[in-house]
């Protein structure tokens, strides 16, 4: 506005009125409709073609944990919008456990085909990019010795159709890369290192949990 402003106040100083500068009053509202109809079709386009996108962050090297139910407690909504409340059994938490320490020998494996088992499509895109970085790198990462130190049930729900349960996890593990002929390039094959993430599976009603998502926890 400032500049429509100087232009209309030059229009004022030669002698043509106020919204001179703008080719009259009614130029300068024509100008500000069609500035309104370009604002308004392009926030049309942008909600048309917006696709919504996984929230992922964190996933990596030293991501799996080894769970037991005895080990969950609760940790609140973990920063979610409130949901419908969704009661787990204890074979859900047994379903975890199995599941982490699946995942963590298929990651350790490098073995994408039983990934594909227990992961979303989104994160199965995730660890397949990160495990052919790794191919064309020459290393190797491996996870092993893992042990929960904590963890909490974060949040259980119900949306769209589906079913989603998010765990707050502490845990130690030796955690180490090696390139091609074994030695050692990250990390410590003795030394345990921990790390506190959030892991949120999803289901459809009564179907099988798969993981869709980790987060590191701030």
């Amino acid at each position: 506005m400032g500049g429509l402003v100087g232009a209309g106040l030059v229009g004022l100083l030669l002698g043509h009125g106020l919204w001179g500068g703008m080719m009259g009053f009614g130029g300068f509202l024509g100008f500000l409709l069609q500035i309104a109809l370009l604002v308004f079709a392009a926030r049309w386009l942008i909600r048309l073609f917006r696709s919504p996108s996984p929230s992922l962050a964190g996933v990596g090297a030293g991501m799996f944990a080894r769970t037991q139910p005895a080990g969950f407690g609760s940790a609140g909504s973990a920063g979610r919008a409130p949901q419908p409340p969704l009661a787990l059994a204890p074979s859900d938490y047994q379903t975890f456990e199995q599941s982490l320490q699946d995942i963590q020998a298929a990651w350790t494996a490098q073995d994408v085909k039983a990934l594909s088992a227990m992961v979303t499509p989104e994160m199965l895109d995730v660890f397949a990019e990160q495990l052919a970085d790794q191919t064309s790198r020459g290393v190797r990462n491996e996870v092993r010795d893992v042990r929960l130190l904590q963890g909490d049930l974060a949040q259980a729900w119900a949306e769209s159709g589906r079913e989603y349960a998010t765990l707050a996890m502490r845990f130690s593990m030796i955690d180490v890369t090696r390139d091609r002929s074994g030695r050692v390039v990250d990390g410590s094959p003795t030394e345990p290192v921990s790390a506190t993430e959030l892991w949120t599976f999803v289901r459809v009603p009564g179907g099988r949990w798969i993981l869709s998502g980790i987060q590191q926890a701030r």
